[in-house]
């Protein structure tokens, strides 16, 4: 379970990025984070992440409360955690398979682990057919698979995704969110993203944030700008 109690993060100007935000997400729930740019979305990822301290408030992850700078263990919690960025992050000189791998590579994972793993990954997202080709080789939406099979692979259990599909046209978009569609199943899911249509088809349930604010918990999904 993801825990937030009455978390907030401001900075020194005054700027408010989140404000008493609380809410809990069981393991295995999809989540959508939707609002405008600057709404929040991004800083809960960040804040699940430890990439950034809460100014007040509490997050744990699974009853460990990891929310202050002297929590020590950054590298463990981000085992269980995979991301998916709207830019992908490939690296450019390794081919798919390599940039799938190497999570689980720097892991210390046996190498017929890596490859089990990295082969289930590929036959899930659908590439299977192009992983020892190099990112230039591949289009947005495959690059955008190769970055989904990344980060399931090494048993993480929670999915981060950052607007996903903000840089893919509306028929690989939806060809993506099956992708997530099936992984709802097994993994715990926080999807930030600006398009409706896509909240509004696949019902699951929404926070809406304005302003750091979280000011609707919809649980039966469905989202209305």
């Amino acid at each position: 379970m993801i825990s937030f109690q009455n978390v907030s993060v401001r900075y020194p100007l005054g700027n408010v990025a989140l404000e008493d935000a609380t809410f809990e997400i069981e393991d295995n729930e999809f989540v959508y984070l939707v609002g405008p740019s600057g709404a929040g979305k991004t800083t809960i990822l960040r804040l699940i992440l430890h990439d950034l301290i809460p100014t007040e408030g509490v997050v744990t992850i699974d009853d460990i409360e990891f929310s202050s700078k002297k929590f020590n263990k950054v590298a463990e919690l981000r085992q269980k955690i995979g991301v998916v960025f709207q830019d992908f992050k490939i690296l450019a000189d390794d081919s798919v398979f390599e940039n799938i791998a190497i999570s689980m590579e720097i892991k210390g994972y046996p190498e017929n682990e890596i490859r089990k793993q990295v082969e289930e990954a590929l036959s899930l997202t659908g590439i299977s057919n192009k992983k020892m080709l190099f990112p230039a080789q591949l289009s947005a939406g495959e690059l955008q698979r190769v970055a989904i099979a990344r980060a399931i692979v090494g048993n993480r259990k929670i999915i981060l995704a950052d607007e996903p599909t903000g840089n893919l046209d509306p028929k690989t978009a939806w060809d993506i969110m099956n992708i997530f569609k099936k992984l709802g199943k097994s993994k715990t899911i926080l999807f930030a993203t600006h398009n409706t249509d896509i909240v509004n088809s696949m019902r699951r349930r929404v926070l809406v944030l304005k302003d750091g604010r979280i000011t609707k918990d919809n649980k039966k999904g469905g989202y209305k700008q």
